[in-house]
């Protein structure tokens, strides 16, 4: 794992866990961004840096996130954000470790599969097909997510696509990719679930809304205090990847309430 720190000069502390699928450094945006006022460790997951590492689970990449923190004496946190695989990261982390944190966001974050364990193999298997396809396939990567729509602002859609592409194809191994789709649904969970103090908030865009059904539910289960908040208009991990300063300032209401 790879961590990125921004604004050490701050007192108050964010931890950033990333989505899976998408190079690490498209979050130092929106990393950054949140360091204008907090000292932020971005955790990028093994297999999404440079480094060839190859992703072993949501578990390993929650404990090395907390040991990363322990040694580097942070035992509470302001806040914990997430999304997608890094929401289910930080679902497991409130769950299972010792480090306190007032706030939370799980932003469209993963929940285990209830299915029975060759159902979750068959989808794992269906998911790692369709990345695979969309990390070597510059076309399929085009169509999947049109640059018009999610090219970050002041970038060249072809450059932008083009770097995202030569990554993916150049890091992302199989393996990974199938970690990735496999942990993401089906890592453990304690049961019961401990009973956390943090406040929670639960986001997903509008257009993500009925595949984020069983998610929410699964969440709010877990912490009975999650809120969650729909925003309009957006799709899957829009806000924290198209929108870095529109983020921070979300980010920032829920900090500051």
């Amino acid at each position: 794992m790879k961590v990125n720190e921004y604004g050490s000069e701050h007192e108050k502390t964010v931890a950033m866990f990333q989505c899976a699928a998408e190079p690490g450094w498209v979050f130092i945006p929106s990393a950054e961004a949140l360091a204008k006022d907090y000292h932020v460790f971005l955790f990028i997951a093994d297999g999404h840096d440079e480094l060839g590492t190859t992703f072993v689970s949501i578990e390993k990449y929650v404990d090395d996130a907390a040991s990363y923190l322990k040694e580097n004496g942070i035992r509470r946190l302001d806040l914990l954000y997430g999304v997608s695989m890094g929401g289910a990261a930080v679902i497991r982390f409130l769950a299972t470790q010792d480090i306190i944190a007032d706030k939370a966001i799980i932003d469209a974050g993963i929940t285990p599969y209830p299915y029975p364990k060759p159902v979750c193999r068959l989808i794992a298997l269906k998911d790692w097909a369709m990345i695979m396809l969309g990390t070597k396939s510059y076309f399929f990567m085009k169509l999947a997510a049109p640059p018009e729509r999610w090219t970050p602002k002041g970038e060249d859609p072809e450059d932008h696509y083009r770097k995202i592409f030569a990554f993916e194809k150049n890091h992302f191994s199989s393996r990974t990719i199938y970690n990735v789709f496999w942990s993401a649904n089906n890592y453990s969970m304690p049961d019961p679930v401990p009973v956390v103090n943090t406040k929670i908030e639960y986001w997903y865009g509008e257009e993500e809304k009925r595949a984020r059904k069983n998610n929410l539910a699964y969440t709010i289960k877990a912490f009975p205090q999650t809120v969650p908040k729909e925003f309009k208009g957006l799709a899957h991990a829009e806000l924290v990847l198209m929108f870095p300063e529109r983020f921070r300032e979300e980010v920032m209401q829920v900090i500051r309430e």
